[in-house]
C-alpha cells in the first residue's frame, strides 16, 4: 500500500476552503490546541482536524457548532463562476 503524502502548511493554506481557515486562524487566536479547542466545544478531535484541513463532507450541524463557539454561521451566499476555478 502506498504510504500517505503529509501535505505541509503552505498546500493546505492554499488549497483550503474560507471555513478551514478561519476556524484555525480563530484557533490559533485563541491560544488552544487542537484537542484542548475540540474539548471545549464538544466535537471530536478527528472532526475538527479534517474541518481545519477543508475536507469537503462534514457534517453542517457540527460545522456549526464550531463556527457558533467562534461567533459566526454557515450561510448561503450567491454562487459565481469565478468561484469554482
Amino acid at each position: 500500500m502506498p504510504e500517505k503524502k503529509r501535505r505541509n502548511i503552505n498546500e493546505i493554506e492554499k488549497n483550503s476552503n474560507p471555513i478551514a481557515l478561519f476556524v484555525r486562524e480563530k484557533r490559533k487566536y485563541l491560544g488552544y490546541t487542537q484537542y484542548e479547542f475540540s474539548k471545549r466545544i464538544g466535537v471530536g478531535l478527528r472532526f475538527l482536524k479534517e474541518l481545519e484541513l477543508g475536507k469537503e463532507t462534514l457534517r453542517m450541524d457540527k460545522v456549526n457548532q464550531v463556527l457558533k463557539y467562534l461567533g459566526a454561521r454557515l450561510e448561503p451566499t450567491p454562487y459565481r463562476e469565478e468561484d469554482n476555478i
